[in-house]
């Protein structure tokens, strides 16, 4: 006696969309919640949220490359928060921690948790990710799209 399995019965045409739907509200939470802890590390070099030293202190204004940096980081924060020019401004991002990292924190150790750059790798790669994966669903660059 042979034993035919029959497929069982899928949603295949409703649960699809709504798994797309559902990732890309979260690749905009992500990008969102990212870019505003990322917005407020780059307003400590104006002195915001104590400082950049804890203590209020911010950095010279047009030092190289502290205030650059802090400047990159707040206008591309608030970019990639809205989700406008999201790719190529994550990119940027991206690139200003690996500069960050490999500048101010691998010459005090190895790996980042002996010279304290974890905050500049995670926000490396989360930003590399982004720029790969696009901003999600909520973003100003989706709308620029429909149009």
């Amino acid at each position: 006696m042979t034993q035919t399995i029959t497929p069982a019965k899928t949603t295949s045409t409703t649960a699809a969309p709504r798994a797309a739907k559902a990732q890309g509200a979260i690749q905009s939470a992500v990008r969102i919640v990212v870019s505003f802890l990322f917005l407020c590390h780059g307003l400590q070099g104006f002195g915001f949220f104590g400082g950049v030293d804890g203590a209020g202190d911010s950095v010279e204004l047009g030092s190289w490359p502290g205030w650059y940096g802090s400047v990159i980081e707040v206008v591309g924060a608030a970019l990639v928060l809205v989700g406008l020019f999201t790719r190529p401004v994550a990119v940027l991002l991206s690139g200003v921690m690996a500069y960050a990292y490999f500048t101010v924190h691998a010459p005090e150790g190895l790996l980042p948790l002996q010279n304290m750059g974890e905050l500049s790798t995670l926000y490396c790669w989360i930003f590399l990710l982004i720029a790969a994966i696009g901003p999600g669903t909520y973003a100003l660059d989706t709308l620029r799209r429909r149009r």
